[in-house]
């Protein structure tokens, strides 16, 4: 592996049955001259196709994937799950999961929370994207019963939870506040509600059956970290991070 792309690999599903990347902005090392500088993986972003087709094929070189391998969400903000045997892009989709061998399951983010899923004795993997609207209407248990429906157990599943924006820096009007429980909203400490995002997903798969030991929260805030992208910082000029889970 070269030393030109950064990326996080998280602790818990990174072994002889499953890999798995997060991708940062790499801004200082890759593309610094386009649009929108670094490994932009996003095609919603204000930068020409070929430009992210390029940076998409200099991320799977680096992890050693091919681009017949990678299932690929166009996301909405909705609850849709792809059950995924094939590579390509799936419109209108915003969580996939698997359990074919050497397939690889991609979700973008910038902002929102990309959680990863692995039971790797039952060998089913599982990707979703996770921003207020998916978090709120359900994603993180509607895709753990996906995987149990296909053999996964929540005793055995590890997940990850990706880079996302922090309670400082999320905040919300009233209207979305109230679609979380009141213990991931503080009212007290700003002028407005703020989310505690990824404190509400852990609570999800504790909730949902998951062992404590084997979720994965990281704790950098897209907002405050210049290393990743942030639509909420950076506006148009924001690229897309990618995370991306395989079944070995």
């Amino acid at each position: 592996m070269s030393s030109q792309i950064e990326l996080i690999k998280p602790l818990l599903l990174n072994d002889e049955s499953i890999s798995s990347w997060f991708s940062l902005r790499n801004h200082d090392s890759v593309r610094p001259n386009t649009n929108i500088p670094g490994l932009n993986l996003g095609m919603n972003t204000e930068e020409v196709e070929e430009i992210i087709l390029q940076n998409r094929k200099l991320l799977l070189d680096e992890i050693g994937l091919d681009v017949h391998q990678v299932a690929y969400a166009i996301q909405v903000h909705k609850t849709k799950i792809e059950v995924v045997t094939n590579a390509g892009t799936y419109p209108d989709t915003d969580a996939f999961v698997t359990t074919k061998k050497d397939m690889a399951l991609a979700i973008q983010v910038a902002d929102c929370a990309a959680v990863l899923f692995g039971d790797p004795k039952n060998r089913v993997i599982a990707a979703a994207h996770a921003g207020w609207r998916g978090a709120a209407g359900n994603i993180i248990p509607k895709t753990l019963d996906k995987m149990l429906s296909l053999g996964a157990e929540p005793k055995n599943i590890k997940a990850f939870i990706s880079p996302c924006i922090s309670l400082n820096n999320f905040e919300v009007g009233e209207e979305v506040a109230s679609e979380f429980p009141g213990q991931f909203v503080d009212r007290d400490r700003f002028e407005k509600p703020h989310i505690a995002l990824k404190e509400f997903i852990r609570y999800q798969l504790l909730e949902h059956g998951m062992m404590e030991s084997k979720i994965e929260l990281d704790t950098h805030c897209t907002i405050d970290d210049e290393k990743f992208y942030s639509y909420r910082r950076q506006k148009g000029k924001s690229g897309r991070m990618m995370g991306i889970i395989k079944l070995n």
